[in-house]
């Protein structure tokens, strides 16, 4: 598999970009993943790199970005934080990501089972854990109206997703005017823990 050049970087369109994460994940699931040289793709990035999405996904040890979507060495941006919050400095970078380095899709990932989501969701209050969970809880006002169901959990995490997404665009003018001219896509999905599939919003 070839590393991204500055000129295979430019001639991918967004959706493009969305149809190689999409592929990725099948050959994840398929155990087909692209052979690579990986050292090669270290020397060749040594000199820059031309990743062609930003990703916005969890801390969680069992959603490795690269891996999920098959992809190599400069291949992607990942930003990682509990529960794919937004916040200034993940704006910055997400505007960095598409801006100035030429990435065409912001992704944000959440994930099944998220232990941040379950948390915001039980209202967890722990140190520094408790304004970051703070982020989640207009995802969990509304959808969560009564008991408690691993179900609704859920139901939160995908609207986390979408409320993150929201926030990018109301708060990254870079990103929103890139979007509604046609640069970049910004979208979301869900990993599944269980199975490795990833479901686009």
């Amino acid at each position: 598999m070839e590393t991204l050049t500055k000129e295979i970087q430019a001639g991918i369109r967004p959706n493009d970009a969305v149809t190689r994460l999409k592929d990725g994940n099948k050959r994840f699931l398929q155990n087909k993943k692209t052979e690579r040289d990986l050292l090669t793709q270290v020397e060749k990035t040594g000199g820059g790199q031309f990743p062609f999405a930003a990703l916005l996904s969890c801390i969680d040890s069992r959603v490795p970005a690269e891996l999920v979507f098959d992809q190599g060495i400069g291949d992607i941006f990942n930003v990682r934080v509990a529960g794919n919050i937004v916040n200034e400095d993940i704006l910055g970078s997400l505007e960095y990501s598409c801006k100035v380095a030429g990435s065409m899709l912001v992704l944000v990932l959440g994930h099944t089972r998220c232990g941040a989501v379950t948390s915001a969701c039980k209202h967890v209050e722990l140190g520094n854990i408790t304004p970051l969970l703070d982020k989640i809880q207009p995802a969990v006002g509304s959808v969560v109206n009564g008991d408690l169901t691993p179900e609704l959990i859920e139901k939160v995490a995908v609207k986390n997703v979408e409320n993150s997404i929201e926030q990018i665009r109301k708060d990254s003018p870079i990103l929103k005017e890139m979007e509604d001219n046609g640069e970049i896509v910004i979208a979301g999905a869900i990993y599944d823990v269980v199975s490795g599939a990833v479901e686009f919003l």
